[in-house]
This record gives C-alpha cells, structure tokens and sequence, in this order.
C-alpha cells in the first residue's frame, strides 16, 4: 500500500508509524484512517518486527480528527445509522492494544481528540516536555468516540476523566505523569532518546514472553480478579513450552545473559 496520510518505516525489528500531516497538526482523516489500518495489520504480522513506535511529524502528535469530516457526519442525510456505518470501517485504536508485541507511544506534541485515543491505547507512552493531552470533543457538541470515556478512566481514575472530558480541558505533560497517564516526561530534544532507550530494553526481552504478559495485564481490564487470575496461570503454564523460557532459566543457571528471539535450529 502506498501512504500519504502517514510514514511507515521499518527499521531492524523496529516499526515506525509517523503521523504526517505537519501543516494541519496531522489531523485525523478518513484516508489517514485506512492507512492506520493496514500499517498496524502489517506490523502486527510480521514477526521480524518485535516493537512497533507511533509519534508525529512538525509540533503535534496529533491534533484529532479534521473537522472537514466530522462536518460531513454532522450533516449525514442517513443519520446516526449511516454515521455508525461509516465509523464501523475506520481504524479503531483496539488494533494496538490487538498488536501481539509492544506498542510505544512518543507524544512530541498536542495529542488531542482522536491523538489522545491512540496513545492511551498505546503499551507505553513518554512525552515531550511541550506535550499536552485533551480529549476536546465537548467544545464542538460531540462526545469521544474511540475509546476516551473507557481507557482514560482506567488509567487516571474517574474523576480526573470525568473532569478532561466533561470540561474538554488540556493537561500538560507534567500533570499527564502525575495522574499516570504517561510513564515519563523528558525535556522536548530527548525524546527521540527516551524512546530509543526504552525499544532497546524491549528488543532484550523475549518476543513470547513480551506477547503474553502483555496480554495478561490487559485482560485485566475486561475481567474479574479471580477470572484474571486464573488466565493468567494459564498463559504462565503455557509460556514453559517455549524455547525462550527454556534459554531463560538455563542462563541464568549457568550465570550469562540469555540469548532469546533465536530462530528455530539455531546453535
């Protein structure tokens, strides 16, 4: 697929999906939506990459969705069932969390709206100091629609959810870490750093072990306590059938580090 919305770069083991549309705060569209699509899909596929990276392109992470099109929907002659039809078929912010390896979030600027949704979706988010966060549908009439009013909740509490989205009210990226809904701030010319350290320590863990904590923890948030306990004893009985697990306990047995991701028949 050729892209225009986006940049989709592979880079070793590492893919990379940059936001670009610099000049319009890389708004969200209908065409960026696609792209989204099929770049995740690809990368989600594809076992040579173990981490998938999502930044944006000039001074904006993301800016939310163009206002052009949310126009469109307003305006829809078929109403709240064609606007659902038409909403059934763009990116959902699910695929990253659906991603089977880690999926990192490098906030280099506003993140906004539908910006916003997609990092929160993200596995870890770390921010520019310049960064800000805000889900401002209420400002425009509207409400979120990609998953706002479930993830931030979960990762902030209630009542700071309540308050961003009620109000539709920015928060820099200082009170972003404080409320948790980032894992680190660093100053706006180390970001790229602070990414690239945290994808290295990712890269030295094992790929299955990655793919199934992962998917535990976020278990977490669609089942009960003793139903995630008891998934997740059946995903930590099942991670021993692995070769990573059998290079993991031998290493550290034999006192060196574990060499894990090997293909399968190599030395």
């Amino acid at each position: 697929m050729e892209y225009s919305q986006i940049l989709v770069e592979k880079q070793g083991p590492v893919g990379r999906i940059v936001f670009n549309r610099p000049k319009l705060l890389n708004a969200y569209n209908e065409a960026m939506s696609r792209e989204l699509i099929a770049a995740v899909r690809a990368f989600s596929e594809d076992e040579s990459v173990r981490v998938l990276v999502l930044t944006g392109s000039g001074r904006a992470f993301m800016a939310g969705a163009d206002i052009s099109m949310l126009k469109t929907w307003a305006e829809a002659p078929g109403g709240r069932q064609q606007v659902a039809s038409i909403l059934a078929g763009f990116f959902s912010p699910s695929l990253l969390e659906k991603c089977p390896k880690p999926v990192v979030a490098a906030v280099n600027g506003m993140a906004f709206g539908m910006g916003c949704e997609i990092a929160l979706a993200c596995d870890i988010r770390l921010a520019a100091k310049s960064a800000k966060f805000g889900q401002p549908e209420i400002q425009l009439g509207i409400m979120t629609g990609a998953g706002g009013s479930q993830r931030l909740p979960r990762l902030v509490g209630l009542a700071k959810a309540m308050e961003m989205i009620l109000t539709g009210d920015p928060i820099d990226a200082d009170e972003a870490l404080r409320c948790g809904l980032v894992t680190r701030v660093v100053p706006d010319g180390e970001l790229e750093e602070a990414v690239q350290e945290i994808v290295a320590r990712l890269l030295a863990k094992s790929a299955s072990a990655l793919r199934l904590s992962k998917e535990a923890v976020l278990a977490s948030t669609r089942m009960g306590l003793y139903e995630g306990v008891a998934y997740e004893l059946e995903l930590f009985s099942s991670i021993f059938e692995t070769a990573d697990a059998k290079e993991g306990i031998t290493a550290f047995l034999e006192k060196r580090k574990p060499s894990f991701n090997r293909p399968p028949g190599a030395a």
